[in-house]
């Protein structure tokens, strides 16, 4: 049986995170705009700076920091920030981002994941229109952004996803 079209990109989504160095959770996006791929990213260090599977250290690991929290202290560059970074903002207007989370240790979906509220600002600058996040190999959640700016948790001081 053909594969339905949001469970193949979000395959294409989990194969990018799979280029992930985070020690905690790794992460893959991939925009897609008119059934096109514009644009991939994993979770890394930005380039020419030490990864943290290379340093064997991950500093939000070690102070203990909620998911969610502090991403100020991560030496990584988000997927969702990656892809946005390497895409034409002309192109990614209206566009859907796909997003796939696994636990580094244990290989699980993230549970209940989430965009985090930096990528969550640039998600909407950037013209996204929706964020498809899978939960299990066949179950996703489909996110309208829009209900990033009206439900804006920055304004209520909530932390973590």
């Amino acid at each position: 049986m053909r594969r339905d079209k949001i469970n193949y990109y979000l395959d294409i989504a989990e194969t990018v995170l799979e280029r992930g160095t985070c020690l905690r959770r790794n992460f893959g996006a991939i925009i897609v705009n008119n059934d096109q791929i514009i644009s991939t990213g994993y979770v890394g260090a930005p380039r020419g700076r030490k990864n943290c599977v290379d340093l064997g250290v991950c500093v939000r690991e070690t102070l203990k920091v909620p998911r969610g929290e502090r991403y100020e202290l991560c030496r990584s560059v988000h997927a969702e920030q990656n892809a946005i970074i390497h895409a034409d903002r002309e192109n990614m207007i209206g566009s859907t981002l796909y997003l796939v989370g696994k636990d580094a240790k244990t290989g699980e979906y993230v549970e209940n994941a989430s965009a985090c509220s930096m990528c969550k600002r640039m998600i909407i600058n950037a013209g996204i229109r929706n964020v498809i996040i899978r939960n299990s190999k066949e179950v996703y959640t489909v996110v309208d952004v829009n209900d990033w700016i009206v439900n804006d948790e920055s304004i209520k001081g909530v932390f973590g996803y």
